[in-house]
This record gives C-alpha cells, sequence and structure tokens, in this order.
C-alpha cells in the first residue's frame, strides 16, 4: 500500500503511515511508550525524555520517539535496562519537585504524571534521597475560570505550545532558568493582567493538575448538544451531575470546531444552573408579572404584533441564535412585519 511503512516494534509487526513518528505508530497499535510532553495536535519537542526507544539494526541508537519518524524495515525495542533507568530518573526528578497530594488535586486517576509512574516505578529510598524543593510557589487563582499551580508544573510545555501553535495568543512562556524555571506572563504578573483570552485550552491538555477549572466536578454523565452562544455553531459535550450542569468539552467529532471552544462555550454554561433563570414565560397582569403556558403567551404575541404597524415595529437579531435562525428574524421582520427596521446584538 502507498505511503505505508512496516516496522516492528517489541517483536510485534505493525504497519504505520508515511510521516508518522515512533510514538505515533506505537500509540496508534496500542503500544504504550511514556510521556508527558506529547499531544497528538501540537509540534513535537521531545522536552520530558520519557519517550526514549531504542532502534536495533544498522540504524542502532537511543531516540526520542516523539520526534524519529518511521521507516521502512526499523526494528524497535521500547523497554531496556538502560532506557528504564533513565526514565526512572527522570521521573524521580520530576516527583522530587512535585506535590504528591494527588488525592486532592483535580487531576487525581487522570494524571498522565501518574500513569508514567505506574508504568516506570518508583522507589521510594531512592526518592528519599532527593532534596525537595525548599518552598512552595504561589498558586495563581487571578483569573476568573481556572487556576494555575506551579507546584504541579512539570515543565512539559504543552500550555506554551498551545497558546503558541493553535490560540496564536502568546500569553505564556517558560521565564527564569535551572531550578527557578517557570510557566508566566509577560513580566511574570498574574494570569489575568497577561492577554490571555481565558479560552482554557491549555487547561484541557495539561497532563497534570497544573492547570485545573475552579470548582470542577466530576459529570456522572454527559450529552452531546451545540453551543448556544453564538452562530457558529461549534459541538460540545455538556457534563450532567445532579440535574446541574457542571462541565463543558468540545467534540472532535464536529467539523465546526474539532473540539476547541472559546471562554464562552467551555466557561460559560452555569448561567443555566442560576435560580433565578426564567424556566416558563411572564405576562404582565395588574402591574405583576404571571407565568402562563406556552401557547397562550404565544397567543398574547401574535395578537399584538396583528395590530402593531411598521413603523411601530422593530427587530434586534441575537448572536446567541443560530445563523438559520437569525435568517428567520430578518425574513419575518421584513416579509411579516413590513419594515427594514432591523439590527443585531452583534453590531453594537
Amino acid at each position: 500500500m502507498a505511503g505505508q511503512i512496516n516496522l516492528i516494534i517489541n517483536d510485534r509487526s505493525i504497519a504505520a503511515r508515511e510521516g508518522m513518528t515512533i510514538l505515533e505508530a506505537a500509540l496508534s497499535k496500542g503500544i504504550y511508550i511514556p510521556h508527558l510532553c506529547h499531544h497528538h495536535e501540537l509540534e513535537p519537542v521531545g522536552a520530558c525524555r520519557l519517550c526514549l526507544v531504542e532502534i536495533q539494526g544498522e540504524w542502532k541508537k537511543t531516540v526520542i520517539s516523539c520526534k524519529t519518524p518511521v521507516k521502512e524495515g526499523m526494528v524497535i525495542k521500547t523497554e531496556t535496562p538502560e532506557i528504564n533507568r533513565t526514565r526512572q530518573v527522570a521521573m524521580e526528578l520530576l516527583i522530587a519537585d512535585h506535590d504528591t497530594d494527588c488525592l486532592v488535586c483535580g487531576q487525581n486517576t487522570k494524571c498522565k504524571l501518574q500513569q508514567v509512574a505506574d508504568h516506570v516505578g518508583v522507589n521510594k529510598d531512592r526518592l528519599g534521597r532527593l532534596k525537595p524543593r525548599a518552598e512552595r510557589l504561589p498558586i495563581d487563582d487571578s483569573n476568573p475560570f481556572f487556576d494555575f499551580d506551579p507546584n504541579r508544573c512539570v515543565l512539559c510545555g504543552i500550555c506554551v505550545r498551545t497558546c503558541d501553535e493553535l490560540q496564536n495568543i502568546n500569553a505564556i512562556d517558560f521565564a527564569y532558568r535551572g531550578l527557578g524555571t517557570k510557566i508566566a506572563g509577560f513580566g511574570n504578573k498574574p494570569r489575568i493582567e497577561s492577554n490571555c483570552e481565558s479560552c482554557g485550552e491549555c487547561v484541557v491538555r495539561c497532563p497534570v493538575g497544573a492547570l485545573t477549572e475552579k470548582g470542577a466536578k466530576n459529570p456522572t454523565h454527559q450529552i452531546r448538544t451545540v453551543c448556544t452562544f453564538c452562530g457558529c455553531g461549534c459541538g460540545l459535550y455538556l457534563g450532567v451531575r445532579d440535574n446541574e450542569l457542571v462541565s463543558a468539552r468540545g467534540d472532535r467529532k464536529s467539523e465546526a470546531n474539532n473540539g476547541r471552544l472559546c471562554v464562552k462555550g467551555r466557561f460559560g454554561y452555569k448561567f443555566v444552573n442560576n435560580p433565578e433563570r426564567l424556566t416558563t414565560p411572564l405576562v404582565k397582569r395588574d402591574g405583576e408579572f404571571v407565568p402562563v403556558e406556552w401557547d397562550e403567551a404565544l397567543d398574547i404575541i401574535a395578537d399584538r404584533f396583528s395590530k402593531t404597524g411598521p413603523e411601530e415595529f422593530a427587530t434586534i437579531a441575537s448572536a446567541k441564535c443560530t445563523n438559520e435562525d437569525n435568517y428567520v428574524v430578518q425574513k419575518f421582520t421584513r416579509a411579516v412585519m413590513r419594515t427594514n427596521n432591523l439590527d443585531h446584538c452583534a453590531r453594537l
């Protein structure tokens, strides 16, 4: 087959697409290679050094699998004594500088660091020889939607690359150097003072608990739907728990957004839970708003519209409606109410 590469990983013959990296080829066939800084939507950087593999035969050498493209006839080992020792040292250095209060972390059971540590194995006696961080770094909770805890950050750079490659915002970057390296905005100011747009794309890609949504709860089930905030039609999954919306995530199969969301789609769902939200039509009678059924409310609207002249009527369409709904609104205004008194909230 054109564009197909045949190789062997851990004595298993597999076929990969031309242009794939060794890591991508292995993961596509269910072969786990430890990694922290890899994300399929971002350019590989090889920062964590955990995805080392050994290429045997004529190419014999140890390489970073996330940056090495597959070649025809490659024979690869993902586990050797030398590679395992290297991974264990890398993990020990990360854990020594990392908060280990996993049970109270928002990423508990979903943390990539836990997954790698479980695979590589961590020796408590060896960890005890390493000097932990002397001081606890302050948590940046300035953003209204998410917190950044540098004590849990593993400096994988996924958030930095997401902000640069996917969002083109460049709100954050690596600051300082050596043991003092951290992720920060310009001038190490709080995140709220940066040009961050609060899209949350960095939060959903963070492999550990460094970036977490404020007040996040795990849903009991999720419902596939369409975002209500504009006419783009972004697909998302709303998480539900005890008849309350508790989360929102992008639908990767949606052609409108490919899984990405803006600040409104990702964090703007909580108005649904507001106890003051109207759930039934209200009609003003004797100075008081009285609940009525939908049929009665629509009859009242139709009656009043029928008695209203073109120069007495105007419509303001909404960006929260779909494009199709907005088309119907302008058609109704012009064809039924016979007026061009029409505007849209987005213009204002």
